[in-house]
């Protein structure tokens, strides 16, 4: 096995809201070094860094709006986030929970702070992450997954805790089914635990410091609310604890096809993003 470098450490980007519900570091895309096809299959991160939300008696959120060709997973840290959609789907993300989307043929969706939640206010700590599908399943029929952190496995080694959301870790499987090969873990580390990795150096992977501080490689130093994208330039790596630090670490095999996006949509050519906002206008993504 040959190490794998770490290519860039990014720090976060100024923040926006989406809606008036969600406060995000917008991390893939962000330029020409870690656009869609860079990352691919992973072609959005967004990053709700903690940030206190005041009681409110009108839940904050995005309103209703659709999605086609690709899946949206949304992992709560902090707070609880309501969601409902057009295949008739509805449920709570709580801390610790996963919410894994496919939309598919399409779909329409709302999501919200969780009644409860907004009326005590509170911290409030979210990613967001879109997954590209390939052509042949971008018209798949729309589905759900809810993954509850008791359903989760996780991996232990001393002071180092690995949850697996999707994919594969030392004979753990993710609770998480996919269309492409990713892998999707959960990582907390004490100080100065560590935790091996290897994939195929054409997997396109990132780690995103949630919490503490990490160091990869027993070399670069990953703050808080920063991004390491690795390099493809080998296969093995290791992350240690500086600090206690929690990461998300995301590694997946790329979808060598054109991308054609533009807003909710994702395709692989322009023909089929105007036949998206044509299908969306007449009705075709179902009601709410």
């Amino acid at each position: 096995m040959t190490k794998r470098s770490v290519e860039l450490v990014m720090a976060p980007r100024e923040p926006h809201f989406v809606g008036d519900g969600f406060r995000v570091h917008n991390f893939i895309p962000s330029g020409p070094r870690l656009d869609m096809t860079r990352m691919s299959p992973f072609i959005m991160l967004d990053y709700n860094s903690p940030w206190y939300f005041s009681p409110s008696a009108t839940p904050r959120g995005v309103g209703v709006h659709p999605h086609r060709g690709f899946e949206t997973v949304t992992i709560a840290y902090k707070g609880r986030v309501a969601h409902r959609d057009s295949s008739g789907n509805a449920g709570v993300i709580g801390e610790g929970d996963v919410q894994w989307m496919t939309a598919g043929a399409g779909i329409l969706h709302e999501e919200y702070h969780e009644e409860g939640f907004s009326r005590e206010g509170g911290d409030f700590q979210m990613v967001q992450l879109w997954v590209n599908l390939p052509a042949k399943d971008k018209m798949t029929a729309p589905k759900y997954q809810s993954v509850s952190r008791s359903e989760m496995q996780t991996y232990h080694d001393g002071g180092a805790a690995l949850t697996v959301i999707a994919g594969e870790y030392e004979g753990i499987r993710g609770k998480a089914s996919t269309f492409t090969p990713v892998h999707l873990y959960d990582l907390q580390l004490a100080a100065g635990a560590r935790l091996s990795f290897s994939f195929p150096a054409e997997y396109n992977t990132a780690l995103l410091q949630i919490s503490g501080r990490a160091r990869i490689n027993e070399a670069e130093e990953v703050p808080a609310d920063h991004l390491a994208l690795m390099a493809n330039d080998g296969t093995s790596f290791e992350v240690t604890g500086v600090s206690e630090a929690r990461l998300l670490l995301l590694s997946g095999e790329p979808i060598r096809e054109p991308i054609a996006a533009h807003g909710p949509f994702v395709m692989n050519t322009q023909e089929e993003i105007a036949q998206a906002f044509l299908d969306f206008r007449s009705g075709r993504f179902g009601r709410m």
